[in-house]
């Protein structure tokens, strides 16, 4: 089992960033490919971004590369998410999975609850 604990989110303006975290603990860390997930009102659960184990390998959705930047410190048993240049699109609940890489959330075994991001225009 990995438990996994989002945090970092909140109410920002359109152009502003934020910095979201998901700290795991139970299983170890560095084993498992990790993801940030998004879901917006009355929208399926949406990909943004993955990172290898290792964290040399990373993934991005479309609407997610040039603006967020996902890392891990597997010292620290967490994994982040740096959103610049956010837009109002960009409002969700983020989830931070562990699994096997890749873009589907089938891949994903363990989630946390999630963490809000509204964008205000």
């Amino acid at each position: 089992q990995v438990q996994l604990v989002e945090s970092g989110g909140g109410l920002v303006q359109t152009g502003d960033s934020l910095r979201l975290s998901c700290a795991a603990s139970g299983r170890t860390f560095s084993n498992y490919n990790m993801a940030w997930f998004r879901q917006a009102p009355g929208k399926e659960r949406e990909f943004v971004t993955a990172i290898s184990w290792i964290g040399a390998g990373t993934r991005y959705a479309d609407s997610a590369k040039g603006r967020f930047t996902i890392s891990r410190d597997n010292a620290k048993n967490t994994l982040y998410l740096q959103m610049n240049s956010l837009k109002p699109e960009d409002t969700a609940v983020y989830y931070c999975a562990a699994g096997s890489f890749g873009s589907d959330y089938r891949k994903y075994e363990y989630w946390g609850q999630g963490t809000q991001v509204t964008v205000s225009s």
